[in-house]
């Protein structure tokens, strides 16, 4: 199968995947407790006001019709409104995914920078000290609750010695990036890295963990191959054996946990976000759960859908790319 056919298919399973969390999500607010014209007027609302809510939304059609008028809506682009906000879902959707996207890149960088040399390190020197320092970290970095993480950095890093700010958003990294470019003066951008600091250590390093796991099995399961002998044996350095060739075979599955977990990070980030104060999608949808914004929920889990089809889609195309042996069928 081509290339494109591929993707053309992983497409069309991707759609049908989102659909089915459009389902559910519907399904979700149709069968979950009190009435959606309360909740957008308020308690305090007389009933003929609630019933001409309820007319103009078209709560009172049936159920199938609800689900097909907001099927209609989606594939048109509309989200729909936020019942407390009375604004526009897409646009507070959009807003906040600037913010949401610099954290969970910068997360996944943390997490990279350190975990693949520190794997690297662990299976070549195994049963040495660096070894037992790596797994120590992996044990601790997959054992420690990111909220504890996080309020303990703020404590430490933030108050006592107060070298990060403890929380918000100064400046965003496009912001940032322009008075680089415009004035040639880099104090934006270093206000933004003292910013996402603390937040992107907090939620890269239970990734920093997986991946430090990951890359040591990886290479020790390559470095035992017959591959690796035979290249030695024709006299390749030992430093280009490992990063060039068993680096090289045990990134495809490293490229699956980061593709997946940066997903998960898009979505996930709710805690850290909520921690640290962080105006991104994670910290609307924990306000929009409060006072229970149905749009705006489903408006964030359907972006949250998207991001996983089309990162899981991009990751499977990489697979060819890093082994031309792996098959597009």
């Amino acid at each position: 199968m081509s290339m494109p056919k591929f993707l053309l298919r992983r497409t069309l399973q991707g759609i049908f995947v989102i659909w089915g969390v459009v389902t559910v999500l519907f399904v979700l607010r149709a069968v979950s407790p009190g009435d959606p014209a309360t909740l957008m007027l308020g308690e305090g609302a007389n009933q003929e006001l609630i019933q001409q809510v309820r007319a103009e939304e078209g709560l009172n059609d049936p159920i199938f019709v609800q689900y097909a008028d907001y099927i209609t809506d989606l594939v048109t682009g509309d989200l729909g409104y936020s019942w407390r906000s009375n604004r526009e879902v897409e646009a507070m959707v959009i807003e906040r995914i600037p913010a949401t996207l610099e954290l969970s890149i910068a997360a996944t960088i943390v997490a990279i920078s350190i975990a693949v040399p520190m794997g690297v390190i662990s299976a070549t020197r195994r049963e040495q000290l660096s070894d037992y320092g790596a797994t120590l970290f992996s044990l601790l970095g997959i054992s420690t609750p990111n909220f504890w993480l996080g309020l303990m950095l703020i404590l430490v890093l933030g108050v006592w010695v107060g070298i990060f700010p403890t929380g918000r958003r100064a400046v965003g990294f496009g912001e940032a990036l322009m008075t680089l470019v415009g004035t040639g003066s880099p104090g934006e951008l270093l206000t933004w890295l003292e910013y996402i600091a603390l937040p992107a250590l907090t939620l890269g390093t239970y990734f920093t963990a997986l991946i430090t796991r990951l890359t040591r099995s990886g290479m020790i399961d390559e470095l035992g191959k017959p591959y690796v002998k035979a290249t030695q044996a024709k006299g390749l350095p030992l430093v280009l054996t490992r990063y060039k060739h068993v680096l090289r075979n045990t990134m495809i599955p490293i490229i699956t946990v980061l593709g997946l977990q940066m997903g998960t990070l898009m979505g996930g980030a709710v805690i850290t976000e909520t921690v640290f104060n962080w105006p991104g999608l994670g910290q609307r949808f924990v306000d929009a759960l409060g006072i229970r914004d149905w749009p705006l929920m489903q408006g964030i889990i359907l972006f949250v859908a998207i991001s996983f089809v089309v990162i899981n889609i991009v990751v499977d195309a990489l697979y060819t790319y890093l082994d031309p042996q792996v098959s597009v069928e």
